[in-house]
């Protein structure tokens, strides 16, 4: 029977594009976004959660009381506690006080057991939810650790399946592809497929203000200078994972908590795209690559947009939120008049 499942996993991947209008209407060249949201888990991370705990049970790492630990901004944890409760394992989650209280409550609806750590804090501190997802693996019997900022598989689970994708969906027509970079798996899967079949592409890594990579891509030297705390979720780092092969990256865009914000609540507005942060973020990567590089409208770009907008709505979708970050009243697009509610009196 066609598009029957035996459970939910048998809907990860294969997620549609659909062309920006009005968001990109200054930009010649075509548009598309990737609806990553699209995954049955609702976020790209639904990829290597299933890739990554399927490889272990081939490896013979996993039995019926085995627990599953992970570090995660809230994505990755929900995509791993979707993948054990149809596999039957136990799931550990350490996730950042950065990560919105709906986040946590999916996680925890999904029956995962969730340590909420500083983010303030260096990646090796103790406290970090690095160090703590690293303690209770060790501590834990019968544990394992999916480790995504350090798993190859991460980027092997896109090299399989976003990368052939998005060259199919595109007829191998793409020139450019923008992903935001957190583990960094997205995307240095995507562009190694993409840049088998091209060497030409274009991969644009869209880094946040606060993070290290960009730097540390231009000079191979991590400065700590560059750290400092932002609000986005789920991108930037203030190490350098593994999972993120800076070799196939041409370029680095580095874009701030406000305009990813603004950008986030646009493209609701003007695409009816729901978006998570991030979809804000690397839209607003790739505006602020235009304004220095030229395309053609020969040109098929295409964007990652990694998760969906209902996890977000106390944050980038609230106007109180956005008013207490001083958002609202820096709006250069007089988003005060488009958010207005009106109420009957």
């Amino acid at each position: 029977m066609k598009n029957v499942y035996d459970n939910i996993l048998g809907l990860v991947g294969h997620t549609p594009m659909v062309r920006l209008n009005r968001v990109t209407a200054e930009i010649a060249a075509t548009v598309y976004a990737k609806l990553e949201s699209c995954n049955p888990g609702h976020s790209t991370k639904d990829r290597i959660a299933i890739h990554i705990i399927e490889n272990a049970e081939k490896k013979g790492l996993l039995n019926k009381d085995s627990v599953i630990v992970e570090t995660t901004s809230g994505n990755t944890g929900f995509s791993v506690a979707m993948v054990c409760i149809i596999k039957g394992y136990k799931c550990i989650l350490a996730v950042s006080d950065k990560t919105k209280a709906e986040k946590i409550a999916y996680l925890k609806a999904l029956g995962a057991k969730v340590y909420v750590c500083p983010s303030s804090v260096p990646a090796d501190d103790p406290r970090s939810y690095y160090e703590v997802a690293k303690r209770i693996a060790r501590e834990t019997p019968n544990s394992v650790y999916i480790n995504q900022y350090f798993n190859e598989l991460n980027i092997d689970a896109h090299y399989r399946t976003t990368g052939p994708e998005i060259w199919e969906q595109t007829e191998g027509k793409i020139t450019h592809i923008f992903a935001c970079t957190g583990t960094g798996g997205t995307l240095s899967g995507s562009a190694k497929y993409l840049k088998e079949q091209n060497p030409d592409i274009k991969v644009i890594g869209v880094d946040a203000d606060g993070s290290v990579l960009k730097g540390y891509h231009e000079t191979g030297v991590l400065n700590k200078n560059d750290i400092h705390p932002y609000q986005i979720e789920g991108m930037g780092k203030n190490l350098i994972p593994s999972a993120l092969l800076f070799d196939k990256i041409d370029e680095f865009v580095k874009v701030n908590d406000e305009m990813a914000a603004y950008r986030t609540r646009e493209i609701a507005l003007k695409e009816a795209i729901m978006g998570g942060y991030t979809t804000g973020a690397v839209t607003q990567g790739l505006l602020q690559y235009a304004n220095s590089h030229e395309f053609k409208e020969s040109d098929v770009v295409v964007l990652i947009y990694p998760d969906h907008g209902s996890r977000y709505m106390t944050k980038v979708y609230s106007d109180q939120w956005m008013a207490e970050q001083g958002f609202v009243n820096n709006c250069v697009h007089n988003y005060e008049e488009v958010f207005k509610t009106e109420f009957v009196k």
